[in-house]
């Protein structure tokens, strides 16, 4: 933990998941921003939704801003995890683990990205509640996108508890 960033421990095979996930968010992000689906419809909440008329015009003026906000987080949180890339880890470097630096203006950026992913999951699984389960694996990812957003909570406020001494 420093004044200016955020020590997280990650495991290597952690990393490359995690990197993968956001490049999926980010290609949504960038190509599908119909209106209509679901994923990207949840991310843009609609205020009005007794008002038909009120809710196209909101969608009209703010939509493509909040999904570009989204795009710059996802990209900025991209940048922290470095080059991470391929499906062949070597075991051993999967399994080790290494302290990722998240620099303290980027944690908000994290934050926001990693709740943005959880909600495309769970609007694409039909996940309604933090209870609901799957015997079958496909909310694992859901639940460990949910942890991995704590750690990085109790990191931020580690952080933060550091910086006010």
């Amino acid at each position: 933990m420093t004044r200016d960033a955020v020590i997280v421990t990650i495991t290597g095979i952690e990393e490359l998941h995690l990197a993968k996930l956001v490049d999926d968010f980010i290609e949504l992000l960038a190509t599908s921003r119909e209106v209509g689906d679901p994923a990207i419809d949840r991310l843009t909440p609609n205020p009005y939704p007794d008002d038909a008329d009120s809710a196209a015009e909101f969608a009209e003026s703010t939509r493509d801003d909040l999904l570009d906000r989204r795009l710059v987080d996802a990209r900025r949180t991209r940048g922290s995890l470095g080059d991470v890339t391929g499906d062949d880890l070597a075991e051993a470097e999967a399994l080790r683990t290494r302290e990722m630096t998240v620099p303290v203006e980027d944690v908000d950026a994290w934050l926001r990205t990693l709740t943005a992913i959880r909600l495309v999951i769970a609007t694409r699984l039909g996940i309604t509640t933090d209870e609901q389960t799957a015997t079958d694996g496909r909310h694992d990812v859901y639940d460990w996108l949910g942890y991995r957003l704590e750690l990085l909570i109790q990191a931020a406020d580690e952080a933060d508890e550091g910086r006010k001494v």
